[in-house]
């Protein structure tokens, strides 16, 4: 018995072989077969994978993963399929995706028409409903070139409240029954942050409302429940999980989704990697790194700068082109954050910033900077630049960023969580906000990658559609889905295909603290695996979108398999 002891950590110890990681256990299963891509370097495949208590026991040869494997180990066969390090969506909004496929999905509507036809169709499929609730439309490239209003909804439903959210989360527009119930009239004054958008030449609200001035709505439906949260966490889950993501990160989490995150962690019923970002009034959390588990971290808190381009709610240095009386609208302040900030450094706490426009990431850059100049970590002389630690803040979206900021980023380690498919929807209509000369400041992915910026890839979705094939698409082709390019759009900011599966492998577990952990097909790492049906690094652009995900495994168990 000692013998056979000795002989199996021998094989365990032959695995990890120019590896300085340890393993003590053996694999019960082996992927074998088709085409597996390390990620570790641009085109480095390996022969086979193998797999035991949710790690990469072994990633090289076929022969020598049978060597490190138990008796009558599971050998699955990839056939024409193609293995990566498993895709994680590094910025994404979990219930939010969940509570889309539970209400009204308006994302494929390419009209007012459409949105009132989708609308009048669904209520009377629903007739039963007191209200209705709905997200995903988005105007930029309608025919009628202009926000939906409470006139046209009333045109077809006029007799319960109607409240439809725009996909980027940062705009709703409600019908005059819904305004009516809220207690909405001519004399109510917006927010500060916040617009409520007007009848042409009245003083009556024409049902658009946009960023802080959308909690106005808030009275005319029930808060969600617990159950209700449950339900959306859940079917948020399943859905990226049927999308080939393993991972996430999930922003702005809420009290309620953090309970519901928490059930399924203590459960082990958790199927995918999640990195919470928590509202700034639930902190305490991510210093208590509260709820967490093997699967769960929370460490990171979700603050805002600024609004949305579409809604022309990013804050820009010069005006609006389209809209000279405006620079978009601020979310909050130098003041208002900093006390945020300094908890942050004290207690290792990620910080996260949305920031879309030019001046609202500069602004986020210079408030991280000035944070990090005033912060003495214990330990460190002051002045000792060499000893200050890379706190990897993040700034979320990094759309509109001047050259000089980009270089910021570098010098700051703040990491750029940008998602790729904003460029292909949003580069319909950031001409006429921005003008062609701001353009070069737009989507920049592949001058932040040169000038050394990590840079994590997500969808932001519910926004977009949330599929790593779009993202990756987006990523590489920088077209929108249908092929169309115009000027302006910038080519040459476009990413070969391993720096875009870095974006959704690498870059992602660097920017959760997990570079160690995740990212690459390699002895010791958690066995969180991507299969498609198609090579991401070989097929034709044409063809990127025609990829379908075959199989989603997270920590050694398939959570998720295409139908035979």
């Amino acid at each position: 018995m000692r013998l056979l002891a000795l002989a199996l950590a021998a094989l365990s110890s032959f695995a990890l072989a120019g590896c300085n990681r340890e393993v003590p256990v053996m694999a019960d299963t082996i992927y074998k077969g088709g085409t597996i891509y390390s990620g570790v370097a641009d085109g480095e495949t390996v022969e086979a994978v193998a797999v035991g208590d949710g790690l990469i026991v072994y990633a090289g040869t076929m022969d020598n993963a049978i060597k490190v494997a138990k008796g009558g180990a599971k050998i699955v066969d990839l056939g024409d399929n193609v293995m990566f390090p498993g895709f994680t969506d590094s910025h994404v909004h979990l219930a939010g995706i969940g509570q889309r496929e539970l209400t009204l999905n308006l994302d494929q509507v390419r009209s007012v028409e459409e949105l009132k036809a989708s609308l009048l169709a669904y209520r009377e499929f629903h007739a039963d409903r007191t209200g209705i609730q709905g997200r995903g439309w988005i105007e930029t490239h309608w025919p009628e070139n202009r926000f939906p209003t409470a006139s046209d909804i009333d045109a077809v439903v006029a007799d319960i409240p109607v409240v439809l959210v725009r996909a980027d989360g940062h705009a709703l527009v409600a019908n005059t029954k819904a305004m009516e119930v809220a207690g909405i009239t001519a004399e109510t004054i917006a927010p500060e942050g916040g617009a409520i958008l007007k009848a042409d030449g009245t003083d009556t609200p024409n049902g658009m409302f946009i960023d802080h001035a959308m909690p106005l709505l808030a009275p005319v439906f029930a808060k969600p429940t617990q159950d209700d949260i449950d339900l959306a966490v859940k079917t948020g889950f399943d859905v990226y999980a049927s999308r080939g993501w393993t991972g996430l990160h999930n922003m702005s989490v809420s009290e309620l989704e953090l309970i519901a995150l928490r059930g399924l962690s203590l459960s082990n019923t958790l199927p995918l990697r999640t990195y919470n970002a928590v509202e700034p009034e639930l902190i305490q959390a991510a210093i208590d790194r509260a709820p967490s588990g093997s699967l769960l971290t929370t460490r990171a808190v979700k603050l805002y700068v600024d609004g949305a381009l579409g809604s022309r709610g990013a804050l820009l240095i010069e005006p609006y082109s389209d809209a000279p009386d405006t620079t978009g609208l601020a979310l909050t302040n130098g003041e208002e954050t900093g006390a945020i900030f300094r908890r942050a450094l004290e207690n290792d706490v990620q910080v996260s910033m949305h920031a879309i426009g030019d001046r609202g990431n500069k602004l986020a850059l210079d408030w991280m900077e000035h944070a990090f100049d005033a912060y003495q970590p214990e330990g460190q002389e002051a002045g000792d630049e060499n000893t200050k630690p890379s706190y990897r803040w993040r700034i979320e979206h990094s759309q509109i960023v001047r050259a000089e900021d980009r270089a910021r980023f570098a010098k700051l380690g703040v990491v750029a969580s940008m998602q790729p498919s904003h460029a292909i929807g949003d580069l319909y209509f950031a001409p006429s906000r921005l003008g062609m000369d701001r353009l070069d400041r737009a989507y920049a992915w592949a001058d932040m990658m040169k000038r050394g910026v990590i840079v994590a890839g997500g969808s932001d979705a519910p926004v977009e559609v949330g599929d790593p094939i779009i993202e990756f698409y987006a990523a590489t082709v920088r077209k929108s889905l249908d092929g169309f390019s115009a000027e302006g759009w910038h080519p040459e900011y476009a990413l070969s295909r391993y720096e875009a599966l870095k974006l959704f492998t690498q870059n992602a577990a660097y920017a959760s603290f997990q570079e160690d952990k995740l990212g690459t097909i390699e002895t010791g790492k958690f066995a969180d695996l991507t299969v498609l049906n198609q090579d991401l690094m070989k097929v034709a652009d044409e063809d990127i979108l025609k990829t379908k995900p075959v199989m989603t495994i997270v920590a050694g168990k398939v959570v998720w398999k295409a139908e035979e």
